[in-house]
């Protein structure tokens, strides 16, 4: 095993050596009679670019503007909203021994998923009280068939809590709600 040195202090102390810059020097100009003119600054590449970049966005936003995927009305919302409340109700109201559960609860995710897809970017819809329930009714049928398969039965409490759900949903589109 090595012995440890000890490392004693320089009686006097070295200095360090310079470092030298890796730009090149600045030229120092010789005074002369043509100093007191101003030499013009050179633009930087931050202030190009932050240029160029605002050309190149404000001939993007002038130019076509496609308008976002919106709902085309408000009859086309409550027609798809009532399709999906029946597909929900006869859905959940299925016989667990029914041999076409796995079909129609594939079917209800699509269609609920699209729904959702479609109406939870409007701004318009989001305070209204038929999307605020249907939304619910819709996470809670999609969890619990994500979570126990297409054919396990609801259970009592969480199917009559989505059943009124959907009532109420139903009374609030006929309300303009």
């Amino acid at each position: 095993m090595a012995t440890p040195t000890l490392l004693t202090p320089a009686a006097t102390p070295k200095p360090l050596p310079l470092i030298k810059s890796k730009l090149p020097a600045a030229p120092v100009a010789a005074p002369t009679s043509n100093a007191a003119l101003p030499i013009p600054p050179q633009p930087c590449r931050r202030e190009f670019l932050s240029v160029a970049s605002a050309g190149i966005l404000s001939a993007v936003l002038i130019g076509p503007v496609a308008a976002p995927a919106l709902a085309a009305s408000d009859e086309e919302y409550v027609k798809e909203s009532e399709e999906v409340i029946n597909k929900v109700r006869s859905t959940i109201g299925l016989d667990k021994n029914d041999p076409n559960v796995p079909d129609a609860v594939a079917n209800l995710r699509e269609t609920s998923n699209f729904w959702v897809a479609k109406y939870r970017r409007e701004k318009a819809l989001l305070g209204r009280a038929s999307f605020r329930d249907i939304y619910s009714a819709l996470n809670a049928v999609s969890g619990h068939y994500i979570s126990f398969g297409p054919t396990v039965p609801i259970p009592g409490k969480r199917k009559a809590r989505i059943l009124e759900e959907m009532d109420t949903a139903e009374k609030a589109l006929l309300r303009g709600r």
